[in-house]
């Protein structure tokens, strides 16, 4: 395990706001972004929404962004009053949403949707109840239906999308026939301020490490049983071959049964929020990413590699579309295919004293695409320069 002394950060969601300061913050520059969406959380908001506006209010660029929910879903047409681009994040078809789309509209506002999944088109049903292992019985089959049918009913309401990579990109445009932008996810400020302390320190201490190698399972979600399973038999003989391996789970993986026999070799961290995620990462040698490859999983963004290479822990990821698009194998990190998984873990296991190289290239790398500071010309680009988007005509 990787050593360093980064304390635990004393967290509380930042984007705890009322009605009034949002109004606030909406107010401040002349060109002015409304982002909606239904209840705030830490998965897709703080990525597509909290980390958007952060860019827009620590960077230079005349633009005023803040967001509102559910709760202030009365209060939108006094919102749109000031707005000059309406941007709905993943949020599902209701009467209140089409009022709100159309108020806009008829004030000449552009209305974009932005998502970062394959959850809008009905045919894509089996493919995420296949992929996460859910339930198959009458009431969960309408569920998803109804979700995804009200996603893209909602979509299909606005004028242009945005998302995370361009094989999503390229579903979006088949599905709604819309423009679509693509802006990734990305780090921000708060994770590249505990990210940096871990890697400097790291660094410092020319990647000092205890007597354990630490492979690392990051889900986060209970739904990802399947995809741990690609590398399952892989882990059970690396286990027996390297005593001093541990394997080191962070989420929901039902599968303790399958690894009883290595129980000494296993460790479950603790849920923990997304700044002090970074300290487990950042302390993990190698960071495991097994993913089906599937039209679902291939929309997927790549946040596994960069939340690790910010660290400077090594990825070792199933080559869907956006590792591809990331990973240069062996150079800033390494592409399994599901039976080689063994082989490329081995060679890392006995050669992680020599991975600084990639561990560097991974920092360098991560940063440069995906630190929030680095996207302010991705998202001048979408709300500024795009000539339809400033003619409120797609």
């Amino acid at each position: 395990m990787y050593q360093f002394n980064v304390p635990e950060v004393s967290y509380s969601d930042p984007w705890a706001s009322t009605y009034a300061q949002q109004i606030q913050n909406l107010s401040r520059n002349g060109f002015r972004i409304a982002y909606y969406y239904d209840e705030p959380d830490n998965s897709t908001f703080r990525y597509r929404v909290y980390n958007m506006i952060q860019v827009f209010t620590e960077s230079t660029l005349p633009v005023s962004a803040a967001y509102f929910t559910r709760r202030d879903s009365n209060y939108m047409d006094e919102v749109l009053k000031i707005t000059d681009v309406l941007v709905i994040c993943r949020s599902k078809y209701t009467d209140k949403l089409d009022h709100m789309v159309m108020r806009a509209k008829s004030r000449g506002i552009p209305v974009l949707y932005d998502i970062d999944d394959f959850v809008f088109d009905t045919h894509a049903v089996h493919l995420l109840v296949d992929t996460l292992q859910q339930p198959r019985n009458e009431a969960d089959w309408d569920f998803w239906f109804a979700y995804f049918a009200r996603n893209g009913s909602a979509l299909r309401l606005c004028d242009g999308a945005i998302t995370t990579n361009a094989f999503l990109a390229k579903r979006l445009h088949d599905f709604a026939g819309i423009p679509v932008h693509v802006i990734p996810n990305f780090l921000n400020e708060e994770q590249l301020a505990i990210s940096d302390r871990i890697y400097q320190q790291k660094q410092s201490r020319h990647f000092a490490r205890d007597g354990k190698i630490h492979l690392g399972y990051f889900s986060g979600s209970p739904s990802h049983n399947k995809d741990f399973k690609i590398i399952l038999a892989a882990l059970s003989e690396l286990l027996q071959s390297y005593p001093q391996v541990v394997l080191r789970i962070a989420g929901y993986i039902d599968l303790k049964e399958a690894l009883k026999s290595f129980t000494d070799q296993v460790e479950y961290l603790p849920f923990t929020d997304f700044i002090n995620l970074q300290r487990y990462i950042g302390s993990t040698e190698i960071n495991m990413v097994p993913l089906q490859d599937n039209e679902f999983t291939n929309c997927k963004s790549q946040l596994k590699y960069f939340e690790a290479g910010v660290v400077g822990t090594v990825t070792v990821a199933s080559p869907i579309f956006t590792y591809r698009e990331s990973i240069e194998h062996g150079k800033n990190g390494y592409l399994a295919n599901s039976y080689q998984w063994f082989d490329i873990l081995a060679n890392l296991i006995e050669n992680i004293d020599t991975a600084r190289p990639i561990i560097e290239a991974a920092y360098k790398h991560s940063l440069e695409q995906f630190a929030w500071y680095n996207q302010i010309q991705r998202l001048e680009q979408v709300f500024l320069t795009n000539e339809t988007l400033q003619s409120s005509s797609f």
